[in-house]
C-alpha cells in the first residue's frame, strides 16, 4: 500500500519510476512481497531527502533500490539457514486451457521463472551487476558505484554472471511442444517408466524442490528420474496450469489438500529445469485454481 500523495510533485515522479523499481527489485530478489518493502523503503529514503539535492531522480533512486536490495541478498547469503520465500521464486499459477494462437510467442520470449531460477545461483555482487546493466541498461560506473568496486571490476562480474545465465538458459521450445514433452513426462512418472523419463529428461536436467525441511536441489537425470518414479502415486487429483508462464501441473490429495505445484523449463525437446513446491505453508500461500 502505497504513503505517496498524488497531490505532492515528488510523490508523482515517484510514482512514475514505481513499476521499474519493483522490477528491479523482484529480479533482485525473487520475492514480490521483498521488492514491495523495498520500494516502500525508497519512498521513505526519498521523503526525508532534499530532492533539490538530487540531478537525476530515477539514477538516485535505482541506486538506493540497488544498494537495498544487495543489502538484503547479502543477509540471506550470511544467514543460509533463515528461510525466506525467494529461494524459489513467487510463483504465479493459472489454468492452462491450452495454446491460444499466440501462445508460442508469449513463452518463448517470458523472462519468468526459470531465469529468476538461475539467478538465485549468482552471487549478491554478480546478480546485481547483471540485473542492472543486462536487465535494465544502468550504466557500469553507476552500479560500480553501488558496489564500491571500478568500473571495470564490475564488468567482470556482469560478464561472469552472463556466462552462468547463458549456460543455462538456453532457448525453449514453442508451446505446443512444451506441453507434449511435459505430459510424457507425466505420464511415464504415473506409470513407473524410468526409461521414459530419461529420454525427456536433459542429462543435466536440475530439480529445485521447496520442501517442508527447506530447500533441496537434485542434478541430473538419473536422478530426477528415480525421484519422480517413486513419488508419482501420491496425488489423488491433479491439473494442468501455467507457472510464471511454463508449463506446469498442481496435484491434490484425496481430501483436497495442496499437494504439488511444479513448473517445467524445457530445451530442445526435453525438460532441463524443474521447479517444485511441496512446502505446505508455501503451497498455502500459492493462489491455486480448484481441483478438478
Amino acid at each position: 500500500m502505497s504513503d505517496t500523495s498524488p497531490t505532492d510533485p515528488v510523490a508523482e515522479l515517484f510514482e512514475a519510476q514505481r513499476d521499474r523499481l519493483r522490477a528491479v527489485a523482484h529480479h533482485m530478489l525473487g520475492s514480490h512481497t521483498d521488492a514491495e518493502d523495498v520500494v516502500q523503503e525508497a519512498w521513505l529514503r526519498l521523503s526525508r531527502q532534499d530532492t533539490a539535492t538530487i540531478h537525476n531522480l530515477a539514477g538516485w533512486l535505482t541506486t538506493v533500490v540497488g544498494r537495498i536490495s544487495l543489502d538484503i541478498l547479502r543477509s540471506r547469503q550470511a544467514r543460509p539457514e533463515a528461510s525466506y520465500d525467494g529461494r524459489l521464486p513467487d510463483l504465479i499459477v493459472t489454468v492452462d486451457d491450452g495454446p491460444a494462437p499466440e501462445d508460442d510467442v508469449t513463452l518463448a520470449d517470458s523472462v519468468g521463472l526459470a531465469l529468476l531460477v538461475v539467478l538465485e545461483s549468482l552471487g549478491p555482487s554478480e546478480r546485481l551487476a547483471f540485473v542492472l546493466h543486462d536487465l535494465f541498461a544502468v550504466p557500469f560506473d553507476e552500479i560500480g558505484h553501488i558496489l564500491g568496486k571500478s568500473t571495470a571490476a564490475t564488468k567482470m562480474l556482469a560478464s561472469r554472471a552472463r556466462r552462468k545465465v547463458q549456460a543455462t538458459e538456453r532457448p525453449t521450445v514453442v508451446g505446443r511442444e512444451q506441453r507434449e514433452v511435459v505430459q510424457a513426462f507425466l505420464a511415464a512418472a504415473r506409470g513407473g517408466d524410468f526409461e521414459g523419463l530419461l529420454r525427456v529428461l536433459d542429462p543435466e536436467v536440475r530439480l529445485t524442490a521447496d520442501t517442508p525441511d527447506g530447500v533441496v536441489v537434485i542434478l541430473g537425470a538419473t536422478q530426477v528420474a528415480a525421484g519422480a518414479r517413486l513419488s508419482a502415486g501420491a496425488a489423488a487429483r491433479g491439473r494442468a496450469v501455467l507457472v510464471n508462464g511454463l508449463p506446469g501441473f498442481v496435484s491434490w490429495r484425496e481430501d483436497g489438500t495442496p499437494l504439488s505445484v511444479i513448473a517445467f523449463t524445457v530445451t530442445e525437446g526435453r525438460i532441463a529445469a524443474i521447479a517444485l513446491v511441496t512446502d505446505p505453508a508455501r503451497l498455502a500461500s500459492i493462489d491455486l485454481p480448484d481441483p478438478v
